[in-house]
């Protein structure tokens, strides 16, 4: 879109015509990653203060949606995927095929840009992880968790997630 192409601009700062333009000239990707899987992540890394797990996981609950960090806040506040039509919507875990698939539809070769991805190896770990962390909450954090998560569980296909069932 000609007039902005900052990074610091967001799209609504921009009236509706304009958004509606800008939106239906781009192809749009939304990445996306089972919320408890980027929970565990942000433990790891480091972004809480809190001593284990599920201390961790009981201050984002503490702190609901409105306080969230965009690290674990729920991708529907953040992406709109109701509002904005996204073209692709790529999920970790399948990396390598789902790249692959968007780069063959805009006429580039696949194999000279995709970075080397060990998905198998990737979705092996944390399935392991995320059964070794879930096993640390309480059914009622279990709970809560999967009601923080509603929208995202029902709006992206995270059919393996341990916060669906």
């Amino acid at each position: 879109y000609p007039r902005q192409h900052s990074l610091e601009i967001h799209l609504s700062k921009f009236n509706l015509t304009e958004i509606k333009a800008m939106l239906g000239s781009y192809t749009k990707v939304l990445f996306v990653r089972d919320p408890f899987e980027r929970l565990i992540a942000a433990f790891m890394q480091g972004m809480g203060s809190s001593p284990s797990f599920s201390s961790f996981v009981q201050d984002v609950l503490d702190n609901g949606q409105h306080n969230a960090s965009t690290t674990w806040k729920p991708l529907t506040s953040l992406c709109r995927p109701c509002l904005v039509q996204y073209d692709y919507v790529v999920v970790f875990g399948f990396l390598r095929q789902e790249l692959s698939h968007l780069l063959h539809q805009a006429r580039l070769p696949a194999d000279g840009l995709l970075p080397k991805l060990r998905d198998a190896e990737a979705q092996w770990t944390y399935s392991w992880l995320s059964e070794q962390m879930f096993s640390e909450l309480s059914l009622q954090q279990k709970q809560q968790l999967s009601h923080f998560y509603r929208w995202d569980l029902s709006a992206f296909p995270f059919s393996g997630s341990l916060l669906t069932g």
